[in-house]
């Protein structure tokens, strides 16, 4: 994949730019999460557009919800590898796919913690 020439190639931005829509691809047709995380995405992200007041707090319940997605597509990455290189139980690899799914689970609680604490106090409050 890596190219010789100038790197700021409109061909090569395209082709970049089509690796990273089979990647969303691959991960939408191939990861049950992945999905999931995406249809809470969809809903997620104009309400906190919505909701936030200025573009910090907007920046604060977006920005989490995106990057759940980002870890989860590598999340998935790891094990399809992990999966590849060894298809039967190793240690190794089962700590490798749990570290990558607490990585995920850590940034849904920075979701549930960061629309808490913004959205929280002005709903219940």
């Amino acid at each position: 994949m890596p190219g010789s020439g100038f790197r700021g190639d409109p061909r090569q931005l395209w082709r970049a730019f089509r690796w990273s829509m089979s990647g969303l691809r691959a991960g939408w047709r191939h990861e049950a999460s992945f999905r999931l995380e995406a249809m809470l995405t969809v809903i997620l992200l104009p309400v906190g557009l919505w909701l936030g007041h200025g573009a910090l707090e907007k920046i604060a319940l977006v920005s989490p919800v995106i990057l759940v997605l980002s870890v989860e597509l590598l999340n998935s990455a790891i094990e399809a590898v992990v999966d590849k290189v060894s298809p039967e139980f190793h240690e190794l690899a089962g700590r490798a796919k749990d570290m990558g799914s607490a990585a995920v689970f850590l940034l849904l609680v920075l979701v549930v913690l960061s629309w808490g604490l913004i959205l929280g106090p002005r709903f219940l409050g």
